[in-house]
């Protein structure tokens, strides 16, 4: 965990349905010895209902959860790991709001894979293959913002996280 001495470390698993957030966040969170928020326990029932449903959640269904996953994440004064998809730019900026300096890991998946992904999932999952498309859709890529590094969601996860590991390092942030 950070010390007076050295900061805090707030970094997103982003991407589409399916891409695999929750294992790299799990994993990444380990690593890092920091908290993880699974971004999906916090969707309210109106969002869970909703997406069971197979209607993609809107804008507005997404900003009171997103408010609530910065808050989350702002609360963790020594760090902390976010699974999110932040499919949108301006998702992203609400985050970024909340913890400055916060930074991204996307997931970069094809479209065939994460609804494989999802169809393997969905006896156990709230969001249905059905909604796979409507992520891709809303997604606006993260390249080029600053603070993100692009991992491939098919790569090994030691690999995923020794990239991610490298990346921080190379970026000056906390990577003990």
């Amino acid at each position: 965990m950070a010390t007076s001495n050295q900061p805090g470390l707030w970094l997103v698993i982003m991407g589409v349905s399916g891409c695999g957030k929750s294992s790299l966040g799990q994993a990444l969170a380990a690593d890092l010895a920091l908290p993880l928020i699974e971004g999906d326990d916090f969707h309210p029932e109106s969002n869970i209902r909703k997406m069971k449903s197979g209607t993609p959640l809107t804008d507005d269904d997404r900003a009171g959860w997103l408010a609530r996953l910065g808050e989350e994440l702002a609360a963790r004064h020594g760090g902390a790991v976010l699974t999110c998809s932040a499919l949108k730019r301006s998702y992203r900026e609400l985050l970024r709001a909340a913890v400055p300096g916060l930074r991204f890991v996307f997931m970069q998946i094809g479209r065939d894979e994460a609804v494989a992904r999802v169809q393997a999932r969905e006896a156990v999952h709230i969001f249905p293959a059905s909604l796979v498309d409507s992520q891709f859709q809303a997604l606006e890529s993260p390249g080029g913002e600053a603070g993100v590094v692009t991992v491939q969601a098919t790569a090994p996860l030691a690999e995923s996280v020794a990239q991610v590991r490298g990346w921080l390092t190379q970026d000056g942030a906390r990577a003990t």
